[in-house]
C-alpha cells in the first residue's frame, strides 16, 4: 500500500484545541487527526504520525468541536495532523458538519503532505474534502527548508493556498 491509496485512516484523533492563536486567521478551534504516512524529518507532531494515537472519533467528538466553533470570536475551524486527506474518515465528516452548521460564515484551513495539483485531480473522496476547505496549507514538511517565524507554515516549500480561487481558476492561487 502506498500514501496515495491511504484514505480513511483508522478514526483517531491525537487532540482538540478548543481556542488556537496560531492555526490560521484569529482564535480558532483546532483539529489534530491521528496518522500520517509521510514521515517527516522533525516533524512538528511526531507522536500524531501513529494512526492509534490518541482517542476514537466518534458523534460526541464532532459534537464538542462543532460547539467549539460556536463563539462569535471564533473564526473557524483547522484541521492538522498527522494527515487530514489520509483521515477522511475524520476530516470529511467534520468539514461537512461544519459547513452545514455554519455555511460559509465561518472559514476551514487544512494543512497536508500533499500538494493542491494532486488532490485537485485526485478521483476519490480528497476531492470533496478539499472543496469544503477555504485555506490550504500544502507540501510536506522539508527540514532543510525549515525557517522559523514563516506565517502558518513551516518549511519554505509549503504554500499558502486561497482554494475556491485556485479550484476556479484551474491553477494554484495564493492566499492573501
Amino acid at each position: 500500500m502506498t500514501i496515495l491509496n491511504i484514505t480513511q485512516g483508522q478514526g483517531y484523533i491525537a487532540k482538540i484545541e478548543r481556542q488556537s492563536f496560531v492555526d490560521g486567521e484569529g482564535v480558532r478551534c483546532s483539529l489534530y487527526v491521528s496518522g500520517c504516512p509521510f514521515a517527516c524529518l522533525n516533524c512538528y507532531n511526531k507522536a500524531a504520525q501513529n494512526f492509534k494515537y490518541g482517542e476514537r472519533f466518534n458523534n460526541e467528538t464532532l459534537n464538542e468541536i462543532l460547539k467549539n466553533c460556536e463563539p462569535d470570536y471564533i473564526e473557524g475551524l483547522s484541521i492538522l495532523g498527522g494527515e487530514p486527506f489520509c483521515n477522511l474518515d475524520v476530516t470529511l465528516t467534520c468539514a461537512q458538519a461544519f459547513r452545514k452548521r455554519f455555511g460559509d460564515s465561518k472559514t476551514l484551513w487544512v494543512w497536508t503532505g500533499f500538494l493542491f495539483e494532486y488532490l485537485a485531480n485526485d478521483q476519490t473522496l480528497r476531492i470533496e474534502f478539499l472543496k469544503n476547505i477555504d485555506v490550504l496549507i500544502d507540501g510536506p514538511f522539508i527540514n532543510h527548508l525549515y525557517k522559523p517565524n514563516l506565517p502558518y507554515k513551516g518549511s519554505l516549500n509549503q504554500r499558502i493556498i486561497d482554494v475556491h480561487k485556485s479550484l476556479e481558476n484551474n491553477k494554484v492561487v495564493e492566499y492573501t
